[in-house]
């Protein structure tokens, strides 16, 4: 069967998780009061905007992990009607990975995670619509939404990947400085957490192996992105929303 045909037949995962339970220490005072997913940008909670953009894919359930201030994020998204929304409660936090890996009962086989320290203008075509049309599981493990560091409101790193020619990602190694940032968005799927028996650990030690097996795959971002995990990156991105007239 052809690769177009196996994507006519499945359109993208409908099934996701936002990550919501960190701490948000690099946001304080803000994150002192409030979690980092309810503070409002472009008129509304950040993580309203990516669920939001989940359900404009086909996203039909999103899991959402929860530890800091968890019952604040919990009430706010009892107020949603769609898509159905599961709770992933953590006693402690289990980092990025652990957190996917205690939710993958909740979860399909192949599944978007979306960071809730992010936000993203779309280009052409959705983003998560050309992650969905990008994955093939036959060769992949992990597919990422990289967005260049040059054009990143609110960052700045030095990057986290290279691309070669053929487009196959490679995470910068000590002292490099890369000119692609990883966007926080992102499909997996759950082989790529088989033999994990950690309970607490980074999806970036899963990337990793699956850059070593060739099963990790990335693509460009060609719209807008903003990271928000700072004051001054959300500052920044508070005022370009403003030149494009977005509301605050």
């Amino acid at each position: 069967m052809s690769r177009a045909v196996n994507q006519a037949v499945n359109p993208g995962p409908k099934s996701a998780m936002v990550l919501a339970a960190g701490l948000g220490t690099r946001l304080r005072p803000v994150t002192d009061y409030l979690p980092k997913p309810l503070i409002e940008v472009g008129g509304r909670p950040l993580i309203d905007h990516a669920i939001d953009r989940l359900a404009s894919a086909g996203v039909e359930r999103v899991v959402v992990n929860l530890h800091y201030k968890a019952d604040l994020i919990a009430s706010r998204l009892a107020e949603r009607g769609h898509p159905h929304i599961e709770l992933s409660r953590e006693e402690k936090l289990l980092e990025t990975g652990g957190g996917v890996k205690h939710a993958l009962p909740l979860l399909d086989d192949s599944f978007f995670v979306v960071n809730s320290d992010i936000l993203w203008l779309d280009g052409v075509t959705s983003a998560l619509s050309r992650l969905a049309r990008g994955f093939d599981p036959q060769r992949m493990d992990a597919l990422l939404l990289l967005q260049r560091t040059t054009g990143a409101v609110g960052y700045d790193g030095i990057g986290d990947y290279f691309l070669d020619p053929p487009g196959t990602p490679r995470r910068r190694r000590e002292r490099e400085v890369a000119p692609y940032i990883f966007a926080g968005l992102q499909i997996l799927h759950r082989r790529l957490f088989a033999g994990v028996d950690d309970t607490v650990f980074s999806l970036k030690r899963l990337y990793d192996r699956a850059e070593d097996a060739g099963r990790l795959g990335a693509i460009i971002h060609d719209g807008e992105w903003f990271h928000v995990g700072t004051p001054e990156g959300l500052d920044a991105t508070r005022a370009r929303l403003a030149e494009l007239r977005i509301e605050r």
